[in-house]
């Protein structure tokens, strides 16, 4: 996969597949500027998924602001 090609599909890929790339990427090529991007990509996912996760915890008890 060349850069062009990750950029384009990185948006598409849940955070599963994210993560396996990155571990793939990880002990073959060591691209570092893929790394960079796939760790970033990864984290945003993470993040969104822990954020939502957080907030279903809460809405049953929680009131509107």
């Amino acid at each position: 996969m060349n850069w062009r090609q990750l950029n384009a599909t990185l948006n598409d890929m849940s955070e599963a597949d994210v993560k396996r790339m990155l571990d793939e990427e990880m002990v073959g090529a060591q691209r570092v500027t893929f790394i960079e991007r796939l760790h970033q990509r990864y984290c945003a996912l993470r993040a969104s998924r822990e954020r939502a996760e957080l907030m279903a915890s809460i809405a049953p008890t929680s009131q509107a602001a």
